[in-house]
């Protein structure tokens, strides 16, 4: 079984303990290895210099270095000026954002996406729906300590209100009985948290694998999966499935948009972006805004 931290550490310990491979590297002419040689009586010693060819153990190099390297090589092939209609001062970091967005994309069409349009083909639609409200119940309880953190206390009484209801009256939260009772759900995150704290987006940034955030929203979804309540599971396997449901479940939910989407005629990447960074400013609340008493509007949240 593998502990929580050591979820953060797997990539780390596979690349230290991989095997001895050899790596090319065209900038060192050679590798100079002086050995003692000692003679059966011990009395003599030589030493011989073997000039190596332009290798090295892939095993010594340290892994921050090689994601340095993978960075370094990702932003270097995009070098490439990007179009001035392209552009845009939220995204300096376009040409790495674009090849990361296509490698998400072809990971998705390859992958999850299938996946997904099997998982909605084969599950019930009652069943599909109670999935998706189970795990919703989850991201209610995480709403709740987001909005704790941001001082906004009838939104966290209407997050924890809906927990209690929909875990009791909803059988552990597979219907939302919340919702029928209009208790309004505010979907708060790590990311809206740390605005409210003062820390500005940052530049755009594509996460691999996860998608469209910034470098504020990068470490609050770091944040998230702290407080997120399948993270204090012991078992990896049980949590790794939970993992997998829901990102399945999830995707499943967006496919009719998503085919929609991929039709038009348009820069995906630039639509996506937009649509990000226009949804965040509109979720974001500002300390402002909770002083001057907006935080007691109980209006609907989508």
């Amino acid at each position: 079984m593998v502990t929580r931290p050591a979820r953060w550490h797997i990539l780390a310990t596979t690349l230290n303990f991989a095997p001895p491979l050899t790596l090319r590297l065209g900038f060192w002419e050679q590798i100079i290895v002086t050995q003692q040689i000692h003679s059966s009586v011990g009395a003599e010693t030589m030493s011989i210099e073997h000039r190596m060819p332009r290798q090295v153990p892939l095993a010594l190099i340290k892994p921050g270095w090689l994601l340095a390297a993978l960075l370094v090589s990702l932003f270097a092939s995009g070098c490439a000026s990007v179009p001035p209609e392209y552009r845009d001062p939220r995204d300096p970091w376009q040409p790495y954002n674009r090849a990361m967005f296509k490698f998400n994309t072809d990971f998705d069409n390859a992958f999850i996406k299938p996946t997904a349009r099997a998982y909605q083909k084969v599950m019930p639609e009652p069943v599909n729906r109670s999935v998706t409200n189970f795990f919703d119940n989850f991201a209610d309880l995480t709403s709740a300590v987001n909005n704790l953190l941001q001082f906004k206390l009838l939104r966290t009484g209407s997050d924890i209100g809906r927990v209690l209801v929909n875990s009791t009256v909803g059988v552990l939260g597979f219907f939302d009985v919340a919702t029928n009772m209009g208790i309004p759900s505010y979907k708060e995150d790590f990311g809206q948290t740390l605005g409210y704290w003062g820390f500005v987006d940052g530049p755009y940034f594509v996460i691999p694998i996860v998608g469209p955030s910034t470098v504020r929203d990068t470490f609050g979804f770091a944040g998230d999966i702290v407080i997120d309540p399948f993270y204090s599971l012991d078992k990896d396997e049980i949590y790794w499935g939970f993992i997998g449901l829901r990102v399945i479940d999830e995707r499943a939910g967006r496919l009719a948009a998503g085919d929609i989407f991929g039709e038009a005629a348009i820069d995906r990447y630039s639509f996506v972006r937009d649509a990000y960074l226009q949804n965040r400013a509109t979720g974001d609340y500002p300390r402002d805004d909770v002083m001057d008493g907006k935080d007691w509007d109980l209006d609907v949240v989508d």
